[in-house]
């Protein structure tokens, strides 16, 4: 991942703060600030599919976040000082987690359609869609995964030997 052409060029990234069965993200988001990079992680609206990516100030900043009923770290409901990407200069790239993945980009994730609804508000943005990439285990790279019309594909599946 570090090595990779778009996360080299990148600027402003999103990247998931890892559960126990996923790809873990930690070393990515401490080379993110080494590098002099943004780093922007989910916070996900309860009860609903809206997602916005938040601002990190450090890999510290992590220890002050919030456990969710889903075990997940995020920013507080309340946390209202942090930036929100799209409401500044957009992303350059997003990875993003799954369940399972094929080699034509699309993507089983956790059904509540988080990434897919981001995505499509990334595409009103000036900016326009973030490349994505999105980090498995090979054991979740699939023949096929089923898809919904308003899945958005990634633009890319990085796994061990791939």
């Amino acid at each position: 991942v570090i090595g990779h052409p778009k996360y080299q060029e990148s600027r402003r990234i999103a990247i998931f703060l890892s559960m126990p069965d996923e790809i873990q993200t930690e070393e990515i988001i401490k080379d993110i600030f080494k590098q002099g990079k943004e780093c922007f992680i989910p916070r996900y609206k309860p009860h609903s599919n809206h997602m916005d990516m938040l601002k990190l100030s450090s890999a510290e900043d992590i220890s002050s976040l919030a456990l969710t009923s889903w075990n997940i770290l995020q920013p507080r409901d309340d946390d209202s000082a942090r930036e929100e990407a799209l409401a500044g200069g957009g992303l350059d790239l997003i990875f993003m987690p799954g369940l399972g993945f094929d080699k034509k980009g699309n993507r089983l994730g956790r059904g509540k359609g988080y990434y897919d609804t981001y995505l499509e508000r990334c595409m009103k943005h000036p900016r326009g869609k973030p490349y994505t990439i999105a980090l498995a285990f090979r054991e979740q790279i699939c023949e096929s995964v089923p898809v919904a019309e308003n899945d958005v594909q990634v633009d890319e599946v990085l796994y061990e030997d791939c």
